[in-house]
């Protein structure tokens, strides 16, 4: 059977037509009739369609039959396009031998294009080049042609031109992949390998593991063995996507498919495990799996009722089994209470996941504003990794700082050039000619910088047209001071913040300025203060409400309302050396909403 499977993925830049694509893959096979077939048919998820991109990973099995009569199977993977999901891609590409890797003719290649092919190619995947999009009245097929030539080696003859949208040449893709793409290899041991690439949970079946098989086949009702987890579980159901998850008999050899596994607990299976025929006599080695992924953002999330937080565990226990990216561990804050720290991928994956625990599981939450991980080397020696300025040690403790550091690749027109090296100015920076027309700028920047609102501000001065991707590179030496913020005399660690020595003054002014408009005024004066390493830098005061004691005075003697005024005058006084603030969970989300 081997011979005439075919296992690939279709990876591009986010928006060049990769759904589509397989939109019109679908309709060719007829996997799905065209009268159900609706638009990125495989994108299941509502924030998919919404924001009109793929954020999951989606396999689907195609038969074809040739011009001949010959039948294959096609096992086509659709990979998300943003960066911050290229751990979907990179799991993807591992369970494939080929990929398309699709280009928009209106826009060429982007950032995102070289990193998914670098990581294809790091695969040993065979490569197919196609331009999407050729029917667009923007479209500038010559110049993709020549870009495409600049990334691999490959003559304009062997690069595919389409238009996913209206069908064009859509035979060609399938004929090519059948005849460039090598069949999975043959194995000569019987033993059952299969390799784990990602799952998700039933509430009937319990874990759904989706699986390539490397060598043997794995049957209903088989006795398996999770081999890193050194664990015994059954085969509840096999079968394969079409899209939707169609029960068969067996997997056989070179097949992607999926098993139901029966565990109950997410937490027992994961992302990368090999699984292998229940026996305790012969030990079998395991594949080698998924390098570990790397998070950048990490941000605190809790319910806003404190008796959610069980379910909220159990939601992240789930969307981790469906998201093996995501991280998270418990963590109590005196203001809002019990919650998780999580680490993300970048900003776009830490908005899509808490929108899934809004949407999926109905928890109403708070996320508090991200941040990036810090190494510190203290007095004694001792290294010690830090997500937030909660955990930050006393400025007499710290020896040196550092701070990951990024490789920033911007592919831009060359009108934009000046607009982008502002932005980039002061870091180390190169700048290379990708066509007449285009350039690629390289920059090494500090992970910090990039997160919060650098995309946005490079989709405005480059009006849309540029596009980014970084991979983290390592720690630099920095020298970074923590700011805290002090309200009425107590320190407010949710709110307190990292900023850069030389720049420490401004953000102080500016925090002080945002807690000044979103904190309720009190019967008392409430001072804000920002210290920084033992000295305040910067102080507002919220003036105190003032009840009018005088207002039931008609006339008389002023003395009686001095009298009054000098009363209230010293409840104050008394009020603020005993008073409290409480603060509001509302005021701590709205100070994150405008940071």
């Amino acid at each position: 059977m081997e011979k005439r499977i075919r296992n690939f993925s279709i990876i591009a830049h986010i928006d060049h037509g990769k759904s589509t694509l397989a939109d019109r893959l679908l309709e060719l096979t007829h996997t799905i009739e065209k009268a159900k077939l609706r638009p990125q048919f495989l994108d299941s998820m509502d924030l998919e369609y919404e924001k009109g991109i793929t954020i999951k990973m989606h396999p689907v099995r195609m038969d074809y039959t040739d011009e001949s009569g010959k039948q294959y199977i096609l096992n086509l993977i659709d990979t998300p396009g943003h960066v911050d999901f290229s751990y979907e891609v990179s799991r993807s590409l591992a369970a494939v031998e080929g990929a398309i890797l699709l280009i928009d003719a209106a826009t060429g290649v982007q950032a995102q294009t070289l990193a998914n092919l670098e990581l294809a190619q790091k695969e040993n995947l065979k490569i197919i080049p196609v331009i999407n999009k050729i029917d667009m009245p923007q479209a500038r097929i010559e110049e993709a042609v020549s870009e495409i030539k600049e990334i691999l080696p490959v003559e304009e003859k062997d690069i595919l031109k389409i238009s996913a949208k209206t069908g064009q040449n859509i035979d060609l893709i399938v004929k090519e992949v059948i005849k460039q793409i090598p069949p999975p290899e043959k194995q000569e041991s019987e033993i059952l390998k299969a390799l784990i690439f990602d799952s998700k949970y039933d509430s009937f079946l319990g874990v759904i593991a989706y699986v390539r098989i490397f060598q043997g086949e794995l049957k209903m009702q088989d006795n398996l063995f999770l081999i890193r987890q050194n664990m015994k579980v059954k085969a509840k159901e096999v079968g394969w996507f079409s899209p939707q998850l169609i029960a068969k008999q067996k997997l056989e050899d070179g097949e992607i498919g999926y098993v139901a596994l029966g565990i109950k607990d997410p937490s027992l299976v994961r992302i990368g495990e090999t699984i292998t025929n229940y026996n305790p006599d012969k030990k079998v080695e395991p594949l080698p799996g998924y390098r570990e992924a790397q998070q950048a953002v990490f941000t605190s999330i809790f319910p806003r009722d404190a008796n959610d937080w069980p379910a909220l565990r159990d939601s992240l226990m789930r969307l981790k089994l469906n998201d093996s990216s995501l991280s998270f561990e418990p963590e109590s804050k005196s203001v809002l209470g019990k919650g998780f720290r999580c680490g993300f991928l970048g900003l776009l994956h830490a908005e899509i996941t808490t929108e899934r625990l809004r949407r999926e599981f109905n928890l109403d939450l708070i996320i508090s504003s991200p941040s990036v991980s810090y190494k510190i080397i203290g007095k004694n020696g001792k290294e010690e990794i830090i997500y937030s300025s909660k955990d930050w040690p006393h400025y007499s403790e710290i020896q040196e700082i550092y701070e990951q550091y990024v490789e920033l690749k911007i592919i831009t027109p060359t009108s934009f050039l000046n607009q982008i090296l502002k932005m980039i100015a002061g870091r180390e920076s190169t700048t290379n000619v990708l066509s007449p027309e285009r350039l690629i700028i390289q920059a090494k920047m500090p992970l910090r910088e990039i997160i919060i609102g650098f995309y946005d501000t490079l989709k405005s001065v480059s009006q849309g047209y540029a596009s980014m991707d970084y991979r983290i590179i390592g720690w630099k030496k920095s020298d970074l001071v923590k700011l805290e913020i002090l309200i009425l005399g107590k320190t407010e660690e949710t709110i307190s913040k990292i900023v850069p020595r030389n720049i420490s003054m401004q953000e102080a002014k500016k925090i002080a300025e945002k807690l000044e408009k979103v904190l309720p005024s009190q019967l008392f004066e409430l001072p804000i203060q920002i210290q920084c390493e033992g000295r305040v830098i910067c102080r507002r005061t919220i003036r105190a409400k003032r009840k009018d004691v005088t207002a039931p005075l008609y006339g008389g003697d002023y003395t009686r309302k001095r009298k009054l005024l000098e009363k209230q005058k010293k409840g104050k006084k008394k009020l603020k050396e005993r008073g409290q603030v409480s603060i509001p969970p509302e005021v701590f989300w709205d100070i994150i909403k405008t940071d």
